[in-house]
């Protein structure tokens, strides 16, 4: 019987009272974190020696925290008025202090990206695993709590609860435990905040050991604003958007590319003329086997993160293909055999002549017909009549007079039970969540949040992902790739964790899997280090995510290196062409002296032009014609915050580059240019107390 408690604390009395030995307490990633609960537990555990606790979780998120004075002044409004109470995890902020008491540990298997690196307690802790493998690893870690955040719906015995967020693994997390006979407290807190989730994410209470409806669970949800999108990012988003195909999947991640790619499409469907101008621009071998037409059937969202560009997508009209939970119902769309939508005689037939279903109808056919809306809801099987409205129909589907009866007066109107988008969680800006919120129940209706290990795997119901799962692009990200077509996604040479493997190998491994299905794997041509600028793609690396055998199409600003199938050698050029240029001569040189590109190679002079400049002088037009913004799905951040972000930006890396550092001071002076008013104001730099604030206001006037 599920006990309902109306404070949190009697809530964690509950858990230390239930659970005698070690508590390991396994909580979902992201924002399904029931944030006051955990806090009052863990500051419970922590003072109290003799007890100990083990927190088994993934993106832990945390409010920015400012590092300077300036900083501060800068970050403090925008933090009060974006994240508004949201509470921050208190073993989170302790992590990353590295002043977690002895007797809790953290173990997380995906981390907020970058923040941990040189953190040793973080990284000593991190789990190195597959997402699917995640309720596996709980397990094995001895998992006696799990607790969530969860939306409700109605009051008392009406009451509906919604996983929201991360029906990811919680399902799996609990079949797997109570299923191997061990001990399971499971724990939600009503949080009323949550986009409340239809489908698949939503449960009875009974779900639940314990439901928390203390007022004090609802908070502020995480929402990070969306950042800005640079010339590079929708470089790569163009030539990704162009192996979209129409009537197919897409699965894409969180951040600008993920931007960069929904407004892409955006701009395919409703600028068709203006996109192949651009993609034209940026492809000197031509538009060749891309993708450029208008989406007439739509695509389906699959993706273990549903994002802001996924939502900007169904509002568009591109996120439209309906996908249903029948297999063989499934394949006849696919076959174009029945129509995807309304539901018509030939309907019927393909189903009988498919054996779907049989004559005369019996009740799980009837069930069947009725749940996808073939035949009207109102429909009975009475003996060897099927009636509706007190008329009875003849139930034998081979007789065409009867056939006919049944088809005229008993079919539905339009296909029930379709899904355009499944996910596994989401995260975004406050205005996402504001839109679950207040979607119409219709609308809402089409979306599934469900179980990671049915979006993320193939395996268990496997034809019927395969029938909904038609020319998928599963499209990721990378840090680094080797000439050879290895990539590394989740952690450095050094083996420093900078987020996690999460689900990537497992959309690759479906990639290849699936006989219609494309990976695109995405990735800056050059990033920032300590050493100056570098390139993303070398000879070889320390680390490896995906090896070079699962390769298949890599994507820089620079353009598409499609590796499938093709020889070393092939590979390399593929891959060179796609570099910057700066770096493209030593990688010749590397991938000569290792045997792997003949002595005669040189490097086509079309490819000879790969800098960031030619780029945005490609693109500052279309971004001047307002087909890519900045913010194309809008931001939190006001136009004062966008100029001093950036300011900031240059500042923080002319600091940690002396020489640049020293010329922009040198620039700053002789300038002789103050910083306005209303930045001072906003940067507590209105009064200079010193060289050093004189010197920060010349500098950012500089540089705003």
């Amino acid at each position: 019987m599920t006990l309902m408690i109306d404070s949190i604390e009697a809530a964690v009395d509950h858990v230390l009272d239930t659970v005698k030995g070690d508590i390991v307490l396994g909580i979902p990633l992201g924002i399904g974190k029931p944030n006051p609960f955990v806090n009052a537990l863990y500051r419970r555990v922590k003072a109290n020696p003799r007890r100990r606790m083990r927190i088994i979780t993934a993106l832990s998120l945390i409010k920015p925290a400012p590092k300077s004075d300036l900083e501060r002044a800068f970050l403090q409004p925008l933090v009060e008025r974006v994240f508004g109470d949201y509470p921050d995890l208190e073993y989170a902020v302790d992590l990353r202090n590295q002043a977690l008491p002895p007797n809790i540990e953290v173990r997380e298997f995906f981390m907020k990206t970058a923040d941990y690196i040189g953190n040793d307690l973080a990284q000593q802790s991190h789990i190195s695993t597959n997402y699917t493998f995640v309720a596996r690893d709980m397990l094995l870690q001895g998992i006696n709590v799990i607790a969530q955040a969860v939306a409700v719906q109605g009051e008392s015995d009406s009451m509906r609860l919604s996983l929201s967020s991360n029906p990811d693994v919680t399902f799996e997390v609990i079949e797997k435990v109570r299923g191997a006979g061990r001990p399971l407290l499971a724990v939600g807190v009503i949080n009323r905040k949550m986009p409340f989730m239809p489908n698949g994410a939503e449960v009875a209470p009974e779900f639940f050991d314990v439901v928390v409806t203390d007022p004090a669970g609802t908070h502020t949800l995480f929402g990070p604003p969306n950042n800005r999108v640079g010339f590079a990012d929708y470089a790569i988003g163009l030539h990704a958007s162009s192996f979209v195909a129409d009537g197919g999947t897409l699965q894409i991640g969180i951040g600008s590319l993920g931007d960069a790619i929904a407004q892409s499409l955006i701009v395919r469907e409703r600028h068709a003329a203006e996109y192949r101008s651009i993609l034209e621009s940026l492809c000197p071998d031509g538009l060749d086997g891309r993708e450029l037409g208008r989406f007439e059937e739509g695509i389906y969202g699959c993706s273990e993160m549903f994002v802001n560009g996924f939502l900007k997508l169904i509002e568009a009209g591109i996120v439209r293909r309906e996908v249903f939970a029948d297999t063989r119902l499934q394949q006849l769309i696919n076959e174009q055999k029945i129509p995807a939508a309304a539901v018509t005689a030939r309907t019927l037939q393909a189903l009988l002549e498919s054996g779907r279903i049989r004559s005369p109808l019996r009740d799980k056919d009837l069930a069947f017909l009725k749940r996808f809306g073939i035949l009207r809801e109102g429909v009975t099987l009475e003996g060897n009549a099927l009636v509706f409205e007190g008329r009875r129909y003849a139930n034998d589907l081979n007789d065409p007079a009867h056939f006919a009866s049944v088809a005229h007066d008993l079919l539905g109107a339009r296909l029930k039970g379709g899904i355009y988008m499944t996910g596994g969680f989401f995260l975004g800006p406050n205005d996402f969540y504001e839109r679950l919120r207040t979607m119409p129940p219709q609308e809402l209706a089409k979306i599934d949040m469900t179980r990671i290990d049915f979006i993320n795997s193939l395996d268990g119901q496997s034809e019927l992902k395969r029938a909904q799962r038609s020319k998928a692009r599963f499209m990721n990200t990378t840090m680094i790739v080797t000439l050879l077509g290895a990539a590394a996604s989740d952690a450095l040479e050094s083996g420093q964790v900078v987020s996690g493997v999460g689900g990537q190998y497992n959309f690759v491994a479906m990639a290849h899997a699936l006989p219609d299905a494309r990976l695109l794997m995405m990735l800056r041509a050059t990033h920032e280090t300590k050493d100056g600028l570098t390139s993303s793609i070398v000879w070889k690396y320390g680390n490896i995510t995906i090896p070079r055998h699962l390769r298949d199409i890599f994507i820089t600003e620079y353009g598409v290196a499609d590796l499938r199938g093709q020889p070393d050698s092939e590979v390399v050029k593929r891959l060179i062409a796609i570099a910057d240029s700066r770096f493209q001569d030593e990688l010749v040189r590397e991938a000569k002296a290792h045997g792997k590109l003949e002595a005669s190679y040189e490097i086509p002079p079309q490819y000879r032009q790969n800098l960031p400049e030619v780029i945005a002088q490609k693109l500052a037009p279309w971004q001047e014609a307002g087909l890519l913004p900045p913010f194309p799905f809008g931001t939190d951040l006001t136009p004062e915050e966008i100029a001093l972000v950036t300011a900031l930006k240059k500042l923080k890396h002319a600091s940690e580059h002396p020489t640049e550092l020293l010329s922009l001071a040198f620039k700053a002076f002789i300038e002789g240019k103050d910083l306005a008013p209303n930045y001072q104001k906003r940067l507590g730099l209105e009064e200079v107390h010193g060289i050093k604030d004189l010197l920060l206001r010349k500098l950012l006037a500089g540089n705003l």
